[in-house]
């Protein structure tokens, strides 16, 4: 159960970052950002596994969370581009 609170205050987190650094007006309420930043925490840790493994029993992988923010910074391009 905490694992999920967990993953959505950390989503919020790495959606609002994303939407920082995405230019253009988007008009996500607090659902869609942590939407687009669970599932670009998604996309995002796979592509930083396929670098760089995370020790055994480590809690926090840095490559895991930089490339949470690019998934979602990859995600919101896709979701302007698929709007417009």
């Amino acid at each position: 159960m905490f694992s999920l609170i967990w993953s959505i205050i950390v989503g919020f987190f790495v959606g609002l970052i994303a939407r920082w650094i995405v230019p253009g007006a988007a008009h996500y309420g607090f659902i869609m950002t942590t939407i687009v930043g669970i599932v670009g925490s998604v996309i995002g840790g796979f592509i930083g596994t396929l670098f760089n493994k995370p020790a055994p029993g480590q809690k926090f992988h840095t490559a895991g969370f930089i490339m949470s923010i690019v998934g979602a910074v990859i995600l919101l391009f896709l979701l302007k581009f698929i709007e417009h």
